[in-house]
């Protein structure tokens, strides 16, 4: 987990999820200056890595971030500070 965050992109993916939760892929390429394909391998590893989680909807996935996983992560790094 620690790794997939550790890109830039990956992490302002992560920022703008907590605001914009269910958005679809269109709404984060809208939001960085990058291409959709290479928006989608950033979704794809941190869909991997257990960050966040996309809900078909249609032709769209809705992403949003994966509260369980978030969860354990936060008490990892707890017990470590």
């Amino acid at each position: 987990m620690l790794k997939a965050l550790g890109n830039p992109i990956r992490f302002e993916i992560i920022k703008f999820l907590v605001t914009h939760p269910g958005c679809i892929t269109g709404d984060i390429v809208d939001y960085l200056p990058i291409a959709q394909a290479t928006v989608s391998q950033h979704l794809k590893v941190l869909k991997d890595s257990g960050w966040i989680s996309g809900v078909i909807e249609g032709t769209a996935t809705c992403y949003q971030l994966d509260e369980k996983n978030i969860t354990w992560f936060r008490s990892k790094v707890t017990d470590i500070f």
